[in-house]
C-alpha cells in the first residue's frame, strides 16, 4: 500500500495583479485513459501533453504490470505498446493506485473484462473511498469480488469473466468512472453493452474508444441523459494522442486572477469539452470576464485560450443537473463565491461526499476557518458572499485532497490575511506544477519543501 509523504504546510498571501500566459498541465482524465486505451489497443500509441502527476504514473505502471510496453520519451510525451484487448496478463504483485481514483477504478473494468486476476490498492485516502458502485455492475458481467475490506473498499481482489457478459445498465448516479469502467469491462464481451445515464456525464471514454476504432453510439435519454452503446470484441488501434491542457486545473489560476484586483492571464489549449465547462458557465453568469480565443480543435477534443480579468462577481443559483459538468470544480467555485457579493447556492452536490474526501464538509470547514460564512442544506452548500474575505484562519484540514489545498491557497491570494493549509504534498497528483505555475503568474503562495 502506498504511504502518504510527511505533511508539507503551504501559505499563500495578498498578491498583486497577476499577470502572464501560461498552459497548466494536461488534462488528468485522458492522460489516464491515453495510457489505458494504449495498454488495450494492438501496436505503439504516442501520447503528447501527457499529465505526468502521481496519479497519471500509477496508471502507466498498472498498464505496465497487465503487459504493456510504457515508455517515457520526453517531458509529456510517452509511448505505449499495447496488448490488445484479449492480450492481458495477471499482474505479479498487486496494483498500487496511490490516490488515483479515476485509475484505479477504470482499470477495475478492464480487469473485470479479461480472464485474469488482480488486487488493487492505494493510500489511506484511496483506500476509504467506496468502490461497490463500480463493482455491482461488473458482476452483473461475469466479474468475481475475491476479497476486499469491508463495504467494498480497497485493497480488493477481483477476478475478471472468462466469458463477460454484455449487459444494460443503468448508473443510479451520475458517474463518468462508473459508465467508462462498465465500457472498458464490455470491450471483451461479444455483443452490445449499454450504459444509460439520466444525466450526461464527461464523455472522454466514449471520444476515445470511437478514436481508437471501437463502434460506439450515443443517443439522448430524456431532457438531460444520454444511451451509449458500445460493439463488443473490437480491434482497438493504436493511434497517436495530443492532450489538451486540464480544464479542472485551469480553473485555479482562473479563479485567481478574477478576485485578485488589477489580473489579466491567457490560459492557452484549454479543453472546452460541453461536457466539462460547468464552472466557465457559472463564472460568467456571476460577472467574470473571461474571453475565449482561438477556439480550435486538438486530439479530438475542442480547446481554446481562456484570456481572463480581475472582476467584480456577484452570487448566483448552480443547478442541481450542472454539476457533472464541474463535479472537481465545486471546492475552488466556493472560494470565488466567497469574494462574490451575495449569496451563491450550489445545489445537488452529493458526488462531493464520496471524493477524494468528504469534499462538501472540507470545503464547508475551510470557509469558516477563514472568516467565510456558509451552511449545508441537504446537498446543497449556500456561501454568503461579502465581497471580501478576512482569511487568517487556523490551518485549513485538507484530509489529503488536492483541490481542497489548491482551493485555499488560492483564496489566500485575495484574502486580507495570509490563508494556510495543513498539508500541500498531495497537490503532486494532480498538478505537480502548481505552485511554480502559479509563482510566475504573481503569486505569492509558499510550499514548505519549496522554501
Amino acid at each position: 500500500m502506498s504511504s502518504h509523504p510527511a505533511p508539507e504546510p503551504a501559505k499563500s498571501t495578498r498578491s498583486a495583479g497577476l499577470s502572464g500566459r501560461v498552459r497548466v498541465a494536461g488534462d488528468k482524465s485522458i492522460s489516464h485513459r491515453s495510457l489505458i486505451f494504449g495498454l488495450l489497443s494492438v501496436g505503439e500509441t504516442l501520447i503528447g501533453g501527457l499529465l505526468e502527476g502521481e496519479d497519471v504514473l500509477a496508471t502507466a505502471r498498472a498498464c505496465r504490470a497487465l503487459g504493456a510496453d510504457v515508455e517515457r520519451l520526453g517531458e509529456g510525451r510517452w509511448r505505449v505498446r499495447g496488448v490488445g484487448v484479449g492480450g492481458l496478463r495477471t499482474p505479479s504483485e498487486p496494483l498500487d493506485f496511490g490516490n488515483a481514483g479515476t485509475g484505479s477504478r477504470l482499470m477495475m473494468g478492464v480487469v473485470a473484462g479479461a480472464p485474469i486476476q488482480a488486487t488493487f490498492d492505494g493510500d489511506a485516502s484511496l483506500r476509504s473511498r467506496p468502490m461497490r458502485r463500480i463493482l455491482d455492475p461488473l458482476e452483473k458481467m461475469g466479474a468475481t469480488v475475491v476479497s476486499c475490506a469491508e463495504g467494498g473498499r480497497l485493497p480488493l481482489t477481483l477476478k475478471g469473466a472468462d466469458r463477460p457478459l454484455p449487459i444494460e445498465y443503468e448508473s443510479p448516479v451520475p458517474s463518468a468512472q462508473v459508465k467508462s469502467a462498465v465500457l472498458l469491462a464490455g470491450l471483451g464481451a461479444p455483443g452490445v453493452t449499454t450504459v444509460i445515464e439520466r444525466e450526461a456525464t464527461r464523455d472522454h471514454t466514449e471520444r476515445m474508444l470511437r478514436g481508437f476504432g471501437a463502434e460506439v453510439s450515443v443517443e439522448r435519454h430524456g431532457e438531460h441523459g444520454r444511451i451509449i452503446r458500445l460493439a463488443g470484441q473490437p480491434e482497438l488501434k493504436a493511434t497517436a494522442i495530443s492532450v489538451p491542457a486540464d480544464p479542472s486545473s485551469a480553473a485555479f489560476p482562473l479563479v485567481a486572477a478574477l478576485i485578485v484586483e488589477g489580473s489579466e492571464i491567457t490560459l492557452e489549449g484549454v479543453m472546452t469539452n460541453p461536457l466539462r465547462t460547468g464552472l466557465l458557465i457559472t463564472l460568467t453568469e456571476m460577472g467574470a470576464d473571461v474571453t475565449l480565443a482561438n477556439i480550435r480543435e486538438d486530439g479530438g477534443e475542442e480547446v481554446c485560450d481562456l484570456v481572463v480579468r480581475g472582476s467584480r462577481l456577484k452570487g448566483v443559483d448552480v443547478p442541481a443537473e450542472r454539476a457533472p459538468t464541474m463535479i472537481d470544480e465545486y471546492p475552488i467555485l466556493a472560494v470565488a463565491a466567497a469574494f462574490a457579493e451575495g449569496e451563491t447556492r450550489m445545489r445537488g452536490l452529493s458526488e462531493l461526499r464520496v471524493k477524494e474526501s468528504d469534499r462538501l464538509a472540507a470545503v464547508h470547514a475551510g470557509l469558516a476557518a477563514n472568516g467565510v460564512e456558509s451552511r449545508i442544506e441537504g446537498d446543497d452548500l449556500i456561501v454568503a458572499g461579502k465581497g471580501r474575505v478576512a482569511g487568517g484562519g487556523e490551518p485549513v484540514e485538507t484530509h489529503l485532497d488536492h483541490r481542497i489545498a489548491m482551493s485555499f491557497l488560492i483564496m489566500g491570494l485575495a484574502a486580507e490575511r495570509e490563508v494556510t493549509v495543513d498539508d500541500g504534498a498531495m497537490i503532486a497528483t494532480s498538478f505537480p506544477t502548481f505552485a511554480p505555475l502559479m509563482r510566475g503568474l504573481g503569486a505569492e503562495i509558499e510550499m514548505e519543501a519549496s522554501k
